[in-house]
């Protein structure tokens, strides 16, 4: 069975307009994809439409939005599938991470965590689904962690955060794989995008989001028979 081609699909990529998100929505216009991007910040919505425009030929759509807001979500969503007649894939990327120890953690802390890269991953599927089921079949990739299973001191809420979006991807697969929607979630290890504190600190050792993006595309050229449900991607030669 030949892979199905890309180019004229639809997809909304949250968290769209840095890291990983960027690299993704780069990556699939390249491809020949439109794409819809989420974000919080106007002007990184705004530098982000210029460099995915110029990856061509799909058209792009910037979508200031909070995943943590279900009507934000589903504004984002109708904008997407009105401008672009549909919803093919959906890449749940926004995430945001807070590592102090639980001692030291503000509820609001614990709160922004959780809400963001777990409970906005429920909203954008929640939106999203009626679109992918209208469309007969669709794809959702969920940007965890390693850190979902390989727990570290001062990253409870990331830690749980990523635990409960790798159930959650687990327990949506089985409920829409008979609609043919496809649920994979990808677990990079080191990353380097801006996340952590200590990037300015030598970092030619980690992954580029550009390699995340590249095993999300090779998801979504995947035949359609298997299902790679989960992808570990991790540095080759970690620092010592």
């Amino acid at each position: 069975m030949t892979s199905p081609p890309l180019s004229g699909k639809v997809a909304l990529v949250t968290g769209g307009s840095r890291g990983i998100g960027l690299a993704i929505a780069r990556a699939l216009t390249s491809e020949g994809v439109n794409v819809g991007i989420t974000g919080r910040s106007a002007s990184h919505l705004s530098t982000a439409r210029r460099e995915i425009e110029a990856a061509g030929p799909g058209m792009v759509e910037t979508l200031q939005a909070d995943v943590r807001d279900y009507a934000e979500v589903e504004r984002a969503v109708a904008a997407v599938t009105a401008r672009f007649g549909g919803l093919d894939f959906v890449v749940n990327n926004a995430g945001v991470g807070v590592f102090v120890d639980v001692a030291d953690m503000t509820p609001s802390q614990w709160s922004e965590v959780l809400e963001t890269n777990l409970s906005g991953v429920f909203h954008v599927c929640h939106a999203a689904l009626p679109h992918l089921k209208q469309r007969g079949a669709g794809f959702i990739v969920n940007i965890s962690s390693l850190a979902g299973k390989n727990a570290f001191a001062g990253g409870a809420a990331y830690c749980a955060s990523k635990s409960g979006l790798n159930a959650f991807s687990e327990a949506l697969m089985q409920e829409v794989r008979y609609d043919n929607i496809r649920v994979s979630y990808v677990m990079p290890g080191s990353v380097v995008t801006g996340f952590s504190v200590d990037e300015s600190r030598g970092a030619d050792w980690k992954i580029a989001p550009a390699d995340v993006a590249a095993v999300v595309l090779v998801l979504f050229r995947a035949n359609p028979l298997p299902l790679p449900r989960r992808v570990e991607t991790r540095p080759a030669k970690p620092r010592k």
